[in-house]
């Protein structure tokens, strides 16, 4: 009865894992096939248990990091957050005390904030930084010849 229970959640667990494909799971399938290989090799209940557990725990802490670093390494930056490191160019003044800043990339105008509140002249050329809500927090591009 232990043995069919242990497949059961195998096939329960890898389903949901082929359904999702969440990495959520698998680990957890992991561990219930060394349980029923316990089980196969006449260990008690307990033992099949604390096996499953274990197994599960040590698959999820060792491996899962690394699994979603490889899934996600070819993952493209989607929407707003595709616009961090590229360059715009200042339609108005970019000034955090006044509250005001407008630029355009991409052929899109966005709000605007300086990531070090130093105020950005209209026509000057910045890089986004990071993205705030609505707005871009952009820093000037220094010419490199200064």
């Amino acid at each position: 009865m232990e043995g069919i229970f242990w497949l059961a959640v195998i096939l329960v667990m890898s389903i949901i894992e082929i359904a999702t494909l969440g990495l959520t799971t698998i680990w957890f399938a992991g561990g219930a096939l060394v349980a029923f290989l316990a089980y196969l090799l006449g260990a008690g209940l307990a033992v099949q248990a604390l096996l499953f557990v274990v197994v599960s725990v040590v698959l999820l802490a060792a491996t899962r990091p690394l699994a979603v670093k490889f899934f996600n390494k070819d993952r493209e930056k989607t929407n707003a957050e595709s616009l961090i490191g590229k360059q715009a160019v200042v339609l108005e003044g970019v000034d955090n005390l006044k509250a005001q800043g407008l630029v355009c990339v991409n052929g899109q105008e966005w709000t605007a904030r300086a990531v070090d509140g130093i105020a950005i002249p209209k026509g000057a050329q910045v890089e986004i930084v990071d993205i705030s809500g609505v707005k871009l927090l952009v820093k000037e591009k220094k010419d490199l010849l200064q």
